[in-house]
């Protein structure tokens, strides 16, 4: 007796089904829009500022999530395009949602009058917190989760509670919650980030850099337990020397399956080496060229205006006045005396 798996559907409105998918990206979206307003407000940014931001960036996240994904398995969609539209069976990556929405970032924030790096920093500590979350999306369609293991080990090991361990039976087969340990890992790395962009240490963009660098260790060693990576075939020497650095966690652990039809090499795991090279890299070359010379707590200045974010024109314009007056006024008291 394995129980019962949860059901994907939350809800029926006639014939509108609302997936539990849909919930938890939409959770995540919200805990981000929250955790960016509360940090923006210390910088003087108005709310709206990142519900716009929410409203074009989700869509754009999720469209570079399922180009991104479908790519990698074309031969599975070119025969019914219409599959392409029904993400809420799963079927999206988190490096293409990333792309999407720095595409959209930037053009947005340019548009502003903002520093990418900036609002990036601000926006940083929610897409974390929105990755947290919405793995949770995979574990209810019994998606992207690990190899299998033993039930004692989800049970006696790990000190899962009945519900999860029930959802991690797939066809009688016990699987690593790999959907669990990117979310844990996610948690670690938010509060990380929580706690350094408050040191006096820390310069405009590092915030963000550390969270891909937060973000791509823990993928990159997670990856290797999933039986379902996007993979490409590539040299013979990577693919040994990525085997090499994940080869600690051997240990306790064993990788899970990869087709070798489909490659040799898992791409999420490539990216993600890529992308902590680039990250550290991008730090030590902004502040040897005096790149990051802002500091994160220092005010966001938008360069349409020339003011810091939240003033307005017509505050410059009142202090000249003001100014202005206040000369006028001494001229008068100089030439009275």
């Amino acid at each position: 007796m394995y129980g019962l798996r949860l059901d994907p559907i939350a809800f029926s409105l006639g014939p509108i089904t609302v997936h539990w998918y849909g919930i938890i990206l939409g959770t995540a979206a919200l805990v981000g829009l929250l955790l960016a307003v509360r940090e923006g407000k210390r910088f003087g940014l108005s709310p709206d500022f990142f519900m716009d931001l929410l409203l074009l960036g989700v869509p754009s996240a999720i469209l570079g999530a399922r180009i991104y994904f479908v790519a990698f398995k074309w031969d599975e969609y070119k025969g019914n395009l219409l599959d392409f539209f029904k993400i809420w069976n799963g079927g999206i990556a988190i490096y293409g949602a990333l792309i999407g929405a720095f595409i959209c970032g930037i053009i947005y924030f340019r548009y502003k009058g903002y520093s990418f790096w900036r609002i990036a920093d601000i926006c940083a500590p929610s897409l974390i917190a929105g990755q947290m979350i919405g793995r949770w999306g995979n574990f209810v369609n019994q998606e992207a989760y690990g190899g299998p293991v033993e039930e004692s080990f989800l049970r006696d090991t790990l000190h899962l509670p009945n519900w999860i361990v029930t959802n991690m039976n797939v066809d009688g087969v016990f699987h690593h919650p790999t959907f669990l340990y990117e979310s844990l890992w996610n948690l670690l790395v938010l509060v990380v980030l929580l706690v350094i962009r408050r040191r006096p240490f820390l310069r405009a963009g590092e915030l963000l850099m550390t969270y891909f660098i937060g973000y791509s260790l823990g993928r990159f060693f997670i990856e290797a337990l999933r039986t379902d990576s996007l993979a490409f075939h590539g040299a013979s020497w990577a693919a040994s020397f990525i085997n090499a650095l994940w080869s600690p966690m051997g240990v306790v652990f064993d990788q899970g399956y990869l087709n070798p039809a489909e490659g040799n090499i898992r791409i999420s795991q490539l990216i993600s080496l890529l992308l902590i090279i680039a990250a550290i890299a991008m730090i030590i070359g902004r502040r040897t060229t005096g790149e990051a010379n802002a500091r994160y707590s220092d005010p966001v200045i938008n360069y349409k205006t020339g003011l810091p974010a939240g003033a307005t024109t017509e505050k410059k314009v009142d202090r000249k006045e003001t100014d202005k007056e206040s000369a006028g006024a001494h001229g008068e008291s100089t030439l009275k005396e």
